[in-house]
């Protein structure tokens, strides 16, 4: 994992009420203390090199029934399922999205539309964990399915992104601190204690790089690149 620059904001409010009214007409010994605060909102972002892949493919066949479409589908499925298999894919790491089934027609002019055959499609979702093998596992179903088979997206994304956001709280908890420190300074006032944390971080947003099925002699390169992991929070200390 590669950290890199990060652009942070900070807000400050700083807030202070007096309990008034029936409280001066208190005793002092039993008069509420002031409620004085300074709240801070501070970001962090780290960059990390995806660590897994989403592929998401489609077999489609046409047949002179839907029965015969459909089997000739489920027939390229299974091919594709055992490739899967073959390059350490596991049976959860594999989902389908979609099974259907529908007519096809051809249009003669100005003529009643004809069924020309029917049209039978299975579509997968799969995680391929080891990014690195990304590549390797687009070629082997693409051998698997031929021209029955359609790759409709490769996906790299972060899996387990714990470190990445570990690094980025670190980072926007440690901006929130100097920068609650700072208008400490410029206003003549000292921090108490933490009375206040909220915490959130931004999904990890992943490019879809799409492609067709085609054999080739060159093997597939799934490039990575970087995504952005950013946690945002919220400090709110007492003022002493």
């Amino acid at each position: 994992m590669k950290t890199k620059s990060f652009r942070s904001f900070a807000a400050l409010t700083v807030a202070s009420s007096l309990i008034g009214g029936a409280a001066l007409a208190m005793p002092a010994s039993a008069a509420v203390a002031p409620s004085r605060y300074i709240t801070i909102n501070a970001s962090g972002s780290t960059n990390v090199v995806p660590d897994a892949v989403r592929i998401t493919a489609t077999v489609s066949v046409v047949g002179k029934t839907s029965k015969e479409a459909l089997a000739a589908a489920s027939t390229t499925s299974a091919a594709v399922r055992s490739a899967l298999t073959s390059n350490n894919i596991l049976a959860k790491e594999i989902a389908t999205q979609s099974v259907t089934v529908y007519p096809e027609y051809t249009y003669p002019a100005n003529e009643t539309p004809v069924i020309s055959g029917y049209r039978a499609s299975q579509g997968f979702n799969i995680t391929v964990k080891a990014a690195a093998n990304a590549g390797a596992v687009v070629d082997a179903i693409v051998a698997a399915g031929g021209d029955n088979l359609q790759v409709n997206g490769v996906s790299p994304f972060v899996l387990n992104n714990d470190k990445a956001t570990q690094s980025a709280r670190v980072i926007a908890v440690t901006r929130a601190k100097a920068k609650a420190t700072s208008y400490a300074r410029l206003l003549g006032i000292k921090l108490g204690k933490v009375v206040y944390l909220e915490e959130s971080s931004t999904p990890v947003d992943y490019p879809i790089y799409s492609t067709m099925a085609k054999a080739d002699s060159t093997a597939t390169v799934i490039d990575l690149g970087e995504q952005k992991v950013t946690v945002s929070v919220t400090i709110r200390w007492a003022l002493a």
